[in-house]
């Protein structure tokens, strides 16, 4: 058996930034212990994999060690493929996925992802988390991932976490989280729990940060950076009950995987 590949840098309009998401598009499910293969082979943060149902697309995400509930780089990078490689004859595609209805929009050149929008709650205790950040936060907030607010952008740039103590606590990742100085706001993404040191530029951690900040500054419209060592920028609204995160994508590899 073999199965075409497409390789795409997410939150990029050029090689080598945003982050990178290896793309499937198959004609039925494989086992799932064959696609958590497949995942663990690539070695990327995401390798997503869509099958078409009905008029829309089924879409699951799997990192190299396990599948995960949702994945907006990897679904953004899928919608890219299905675009502009595939030729889909529409101008928004739908997704039925572990997190319920997604859809990828093309609007004036860029690629909109609508996703639910996640509110956080005040976490009481933080004493296990500023050791295991390294910081001194200004606030932490739980959700289903860890969300902590630090002071300044540099603040953010400094985080160095320690691996092994954030993999113990009960989230799936911790976002950090401050203003900007060229845009409304800044973060970073950890995720050892789940096979991932950093994250290059996350589309579902702004299911929580852009709430967040659309509250904290006012506004409804906002721009993001993801400052990692890749980086990306992702353009954000907040509509009500869902979030729309906007973002470019650059189409890097493509090959075939060889299964016997």
């Amino acid at each position: 058996m073999q199965l075409e590949f497409h390789q795409v840098d997410a939150f990029s309009d050029r090689p080598f930034s945003g982050n990178p998401a290896m793309v499937y598009r198959l004609d039925a499910w494989l086992a799932d212990e064959l696609m958590q293969k497949i995942a663990g082979e690539h070695n990327l943060a995401e390798t997503a994999f869509v099958v078409r149902e009905g008029q829309g697309w089924h879409i699951r995400w799997f990192t190299p060690t396990t599948e995960v509930p949702l994945c907006g780089h990897a679904t953004l990078a899928s919608a890219y493929v299905l675009f502009e490689v595939y030729k889909e004859p529409v101008e928004r595609l739908d997704f039925t996925s572990k997190s319920g209805p997604l859809s990828v929009t093309r609007e004036g050149g860029r690629l909109w992802l609508d996703f639910p929008a996640i509110l956080q709650t005040e976490l009481a205790e933080t004493l296990d988390v500023e050791r295991a950040l390294g910081v001194k936060a200004v606030e932490v907030l739980n959700s289903n991932e860890l969300f902590v607010v630090l002071e300044s952008e540099q603040a953010v740039l400094d985080c160095q976490p320690d691996m092994a103590a954030l993999a113990k606590l009960p989230w799936l990742g911790a976002i950090v989280t401050a203003r900007g100085k060229q845009h409304d706001f800044v973060s970073r993404y950890f995720a050892p729990a789940i096979g991932i040191n950093e994250d290059p530029v996350t589309g579902s951690t702004h299911c929580l940060l852009i709430p967040y900040w659309a509250n904290r500054l006012g506004k409804s419209q906002l721009t993001a950076y993801q400052r990692s060592a890749r980086g990306g920028e992702l353009f954000c609204r907040l509509e009500g009950e869902r979030v729309k995160i906007g973002g470019n994508a650059t189409l890097v590899a493509r090959g075939t995987l060889m299964l016997g």
